[in-house]
């Protein structure tokens, strides 16, 4: 390879916060971080806020590689052994001795040092591509407008191009399924009608995907997938609309997969996604009360969600964990609210509720470390995390334990997250193919017309 097609990769800050070990990521190219980037993770490391841990974990990772090495080798760049597969080299750049040559927002210091560096390094190792790299939209329009040539996002964990070839969980058959059904071989067991059908027509297809047709009342689950072969189990459409969960019925078909998936005592994570109103917490909270309480399938239940500005005002809140929690968790409350709304006296009904499912109402923050056994997890607004986050939360859950993860792609609040970099779109994609998850988009709004309306045209 000439040296002209190795890229220098200049990291911002906010790289090594999303992703601690992205140095690794680049691998026959070279990565250069600017000293301003070391500095704000050293101004990070010792903050409150939940980022303090990624910050301290990626200057770990920085000082393995440079920690025997000469201040002539670290400008001049060292090779990135960890990995076979990394071959480039890392260096640190001192930008704080460069001659500014770009400077605009003087509130952004560290970021005009960080363009500045770009820029004398374009300049520099012309014609070597130089390309910044970072997570925040508005330091890319910056950079560009600055005179910057290549700038990108971090998209090592980025899985799909455009969040409309996400699967939604469920494949809609056109006509009646079986006119377009040449040959199957149906047998039962355990009170279960299975068909095993050709697998090409249904292709792409995974494990524990639902199957549903326009004209009929047809529907189904992905049971196995063996070669060119695929086994459905029948599911009856009337028996699905038809199934309650403390009192809740199903208002159209996703929401009956919703619950197929929920109740199933095989499924381990559920994935729920769609509009805002498409009711993916009330079906999750009426399926947590209903095994909780009724079955007797777990121990507790535990709500948790991801609030971005908890690291800081979390201690200021009166009260215990819980308390604090509740200004976060309004929208559980509410469904909580809704499912007892006909009792006698809801506030007394809500209490005795919360007390004997056990519900506890946990910060994501204190998640990290636990093991959760024989409990049903409800991570809500899933779609402001990410992939990391998601991953940790997820490695808590013990034996018994089944988690439920909800949110919008529409609705992120992130500064960083965009729908095709969401923790949640990655979490459909990494967990299409295991046996012990589902995934259901709900299409249409049942809230209120209101809502169905104003998410239409809005």
């Amino acid at each position: 390879m000439g040296d002209t097609d190795r890229k220098l990769f200049v990291l911002d800050t906010n790289i090594l916060l999303h992703e601690p070990q992205a140095i690794y990521s680049f691998q026959e190219h070279d990565v250069v971080i600017p000293m301003t980037v070391l500095e704000e993770l050293d101004r990070i490391k010792d903050s409150k806020r939940d980022v303090a841990r990624d910050a301290r974990v990626a200057i770990r990772a920085l000082e393995n590689i440079f920690h025997d090495v000469t201040p002539e080798e670290i400008t001049e760049g060292i090779p990135l052994n960890k990995n076979v597969n990394a071959t480039g080299s890392i260096s640190i750049l001192a930008d704080y001795e460069l001659v500014d040559t770009f400077r605009a927002f003087t509130d952004k210091e560290g970021d005009n040092r960080i363009l500045n560096a770009v820029l004398y390094l374009q300049n520099k190792r012309a014609p070597r591509p130089v390309v910044l790299v970072t997570k925040d939209i508005n330091m890319r329009l910056r950079a560009k407008g600055a005179g910057v040539l290549h700038v990108e996002d971090y998209r090592t964990d980025q899985l799909i191009d455009d969040v409309q070839y996400l699967t939604k969980g469920f494949q809609q058959r056109p006509g009646a399924f079986w006119d377009n059904v040449d040959e199957v071989t149906s047998q039962t067991a355990d009170g279960h009608t299975f068909h095993t059908l050709d697998r090409e027509p249904f292709d792409p297809t995974y494990i524990n995907q639902y199957v549903i047709d326009e004209d009929s009342d047809f529907a189904a689950r992905v049971e196995r997938i063996n070669g060119d072969s695929l086994t459905l189990r029948d599911l009856s459409r009337e028996r699905m609309m038809h199934r309650k969960a403390w009192d809740v019925t199903p208002k159209n078909i996703y929401q009956a997969m919703a619950f197929d998936a929920l109740l199933d005592p095989n499924i381990d994570l559920v994935i729920l996604t769609g509009a805002a109103g498409s009711g993916k917490t009330l079906l999750a909270m009426a399926a947590a009360l209903e095994l909780t309480v009724e079955k007797n399938m777990f121990d507790k239940i535990i709500v948790t969600r991801n609030t971005p500005d908890i690291g800081e005002s979390i201690g200021f809140l009166p009260g215990s964990e819980e308390e604090k929690m509740l200004p976060w968790l309004a929208a559980v409350t509410d469904t909580l609210e809704a499912l007892h709304k006909h009792d006698h006296c809801t506030e007394g009904s809500l209490k005795y509720i919360c007390d004997k499912a056990n519900i506890q109402f946990k910060s994501i923050n204190f998640m990290r470390g636990r093991s959760i056994q024989n409990a049903f997890v409800l991570l809500d607004e899933c779609q402001n995390l990410t992939a990391s986050q998601i991953k940790t939360i997820i490695t808590r859950c013990g034996e018994g334990t089944k988690i439920v993860c909800s949110g919008n792609l529409a609705q992120i609040d992130s500064h960083y997250l965009t729908p095709v970099t969401s923790g949640l779109t990655y979490m459909v994609e990494r967990f299409k193919n295991f046996e012990g998850s589902a995934n259901i988009h709900l299409n249409g709004v049942v809230r209120s017309r209101l809502a169905e309306f104003a998410e239409e045209n809005l």
